[in-house]
């Protein structure tokens, strides 16, 4: 002490820079990393965020996670719905193979199968500390919970946030009504549930309350490996914005909602800096799917793209997806390669350098392509599956082929207004090509144009139904696996 007494100004505020440059380096190698954070949004539009055009309410920290990494315009969620979307990012399987279809509710007779290996459990094996926040929808009980599936923690809802006995308008539903049929809404810490959700007062919370777990999460495992799924209940319908951003962007609920999930994410960017984590953390921004569009202003934007959410069309399932760690993915990268959220297991696993799935997946390995690689590529094909298992379209790098079957269309009816949903129906469409390069809004058919595009996807098609099935042609697929039979 009494030497660091005599040491003048100059050369005391040095030694405290070289301890914290010292503590600074300790942390590093205390988690050498690479740590993963997944943030998955629900209901969010391929528009809805600046970095795609998003207008005019501002995301900031969204925009600077996208000049730090890689925006990707052809990013793909497996499916257009929330259960078989979010099976696919565990899983790196098209849901179809994995027996997961729709949007599972609290009486659902299925769950993800705990024989599949998720993501989770792939980097717990490898010795990462594993949490989740937010929604699961993958199981309502245990033993389908998160902790059942690789995750140490779990603090969040089991299912969407609309399943609940409340009406559109925030009151409680009548006797009458199809919500009266659903249970109170559980938030549920590890396995256990800790609280009800009544209100959408208690709803404007939750994006606030993920975003303070996950901090936490991030905070206690700083100097260990951390796998970190985020996702969040937001914008998915009934919308509720924290008291802090309810009214702050002046255009609207919508637009609250994004600037506080923007706020989040940047929140979570400086903790990570804080800890001197961030040039050894993955984040990975995407959605589950696209609009809910017959909501209306509370519904987001599929920026141009036809249709949304529940379809196959480009608006149901093509998604904003941001990457990025500083040091591994080069800043302010825009990637046309056709990608989709199956590749993200097999991508972390290869960052992470762990195994992949003993099952068969169908995801494949983006590290090249996110490192740089001139030589690398993205998918070479992507299918659109929907329903229980049909097969409704099938894309190349610029061509999508799509079959005749029936599809949900937001088009024949008024949309809805303040919480209050329009009516949906079903339209029909026959065998259609279109050459996204110049088409991305699916308006002109060009199949007598390229009838050697048409046979070469079909032939691509087929394939898949061989393995998958296609509920259309009636085929069983030989490599289908079943989901749990939940008891």
């Amino acid at each position: 002490m009494a030497i660091f007494l005599k040491m003048g100004k100059r050369c005391r505020i040095s030694f405290f820079l070289a301890i914290l440059s010292f503590a600074s380096v300790c942390s590093v190698l205390a988690n050498p990393g690479p740590n993963v954070v997944v943030i998955f949004m629900d209901d969010m539009g391929y528009g809805d965020i600046e970095p795609y055009g998003a207008q005019p309410y501002k995301t900031p920290n969204l925009s600077r996670l996208a000049a730090e990494g890689i925006r990707f315009t052809q990013f793909y969620a497996a499916q257009g719905v929330c259960s078989a979307s979010r099976s696919a990012l565990m899983t790196g399987c098209y849901p179809t193979r994995i027996g997961i279809h729709g949007a599972l509710v609290p009486w659902s007779s299925i769950a993800l199968n705990p024989d599949e290996e998720t993501i989770a459990e792939l980097l717990k094996d490898k010795g990462y500390k594993t949490g989740m926040v937010g929604k699961w929808h993958l199981g309502q009980k245990v033993p389908y919970l998160p902790l059942q599936n690789g995750f140490d923690e779990y603090f969040g809802l089991p299912y969407s946030n609309d399943m609940w006995p409340v009406n559109y308008d925030g009151k409680p539903a009548d006797s009458n009504s199809v919500k009266a049929k659903y249970p109170t809404l559980p938030l549920i810490e590890g396995n256990k549930t800790i609280e009800t959700i009544h209100t959408l007062n208690n709803q404007s919370e939750l994006t606030e309350r993920y975003t303070k777990r996950a901090i936490e999460f991030i905070t206690k495992n700083r100097n260990q490996k951390f796998f970190l799924y985020m996702a969040h209940s937001m914008p998915h319908v009934p919308l509720a914005a924290g008291k802090r951003f309810a009214g702050k962007s002046k255009y609207g609920l919508y637009a609250d909602v994004m600037q506080e999930i923007d706020w989040s994410v940047g929140e979570v960017m400086k903790t990570l800096e804080k800890l001197n984590l961030r040039n050894h953390t993955l984040i990975i921004f995407t959605s589950d799917n696209g609009p809910w569009l017959n909501y209306g202003n509370h519904a987001g934007s599929s920026g141009g793209l036809r249709e949304g959410k529940g379809t196959h069309w480009e608006g149901g399932v093509r998604v904003p997806c941001l990457m990025s760690m500083p040091g591994t993915i080069q800043p302010a990268v825009t990637s046309n390669s056709l990608a989709s959220t199956i590749d993200v297991l097999p991508t972390v696993a290869a960052l992470c350098n762990t195994k992949l799935p003993s099952k068969k997946i169908d995801g494949i390995n983006l590290l090249p392509l996110l490192k740089g690689d001139a030589n690398a590529n993205g998918r070479s094909s992507f299918v659109y599956y929907y329903d229980v298992n049909n097969l409704k379209a099938v894309r190349t790098d610029r061509w999508k082929l799509v079959f005749s079957c029936k599809f949900r269309t937001y088009k024949m009816y008024e949309i809805g207004k303040d919480g209050w949903p329009g009516r949906v129906v079903d339209d029909s469409t026959q065998l259609a090509l279109y050459d996204l390069m110049h088409d991305p809004g699916e308006n002109f058919d060009l199949k007598d144009q390229y009838p050697e595009v048409v046979t070469e996807l079909n032939k691509i098609a087929d394939q898949y139904r061989k393995e998958l099935g296609d509920g259309l042609t009636k085929m069983k697929g030989v490599e289908v696996r079943p989901a749990a039979a939940v008891k």
